[in-house]
């Protein structure tokens, strides 16, 4: 059933990045039953699954690139029309590729290995889209906040990327070294 709720959300990316797409008030109300849909769904399918047992690594991962597909293919389209940089979905994509190969082949992990700051990037990811929408809906007041919101969300990344190659290794390379006299 979790599976199902993620599977929504990964059918939502094409029809999502065709209406972030067009700059047409019509356009983004579709847009936005897409982002409430897949919002839902992204809500639900981790307390679905941890009530039915049924959490695995595979399950996580699913969910991670549904919602890496989800966010990135409206701030690819967003970014066709010249709503967000191109910086921001470049980043984004090279920070999940970075997190994917950091988890599975750099550290041989069963899982994805988050971290904090990903967390909050992650959740926020989904934010630009949806001022994005709200503007084209008529409510323009938001269009310095999205500004704002996307460079700060570019800052952010380039952190949680760094901290990915730097920070997360010291632990493990300090424990790794013979005590100092």
């Amino acid at each position: 059933m979790a599976n199902a709720l993620t599977a929504i959300r990964l059918l939502l990316v094409l029809p999502f990045a065709y209406f972030m797409a067009r700059a047409d008030r019509g356009s983004a109300i579709f847009a936005l039953v897409a982002w409430v849909v897949a919002l839902i769904t992204d809500f639900l399918d981790g307390p679905v699954a941890r009530r039915r047992g049924t959490v695995t690594a595979f399950s996580g991962t699913f969910d991670h690139t549904s919602d890496f597909l989800f966010v990135v293919s409206g701030l690819y389209a967003g970014a066709l029309r010249g709503a967000f940089p191109w910086m921001l979905p470049f980043l984004i994509t090279a920070a999940f590729a970075q997190y994917v190969t950091d988890s599975y082949w750099i550290h041989r992990h069963t899982k994805l290995r988050p971290s904090t700051l990903g967390r909050y990037n992650g959740i926020l990811y989904f934010v630009p889209s949806i001022m994005d929408i709200l503007i084209r809906i008529g409510l323009n007041f938001l269009q310095p906040l999205l500004r704002v919101l996307v460079w700060l969300l570019v800052l952010t990344t380039l952190v949680s990327m760094i901290q990915r190659l730097t920070l997360r290794r010291l632990p493990e390379q300090l424990s790794s070294r013979p005590p100092e006299k």
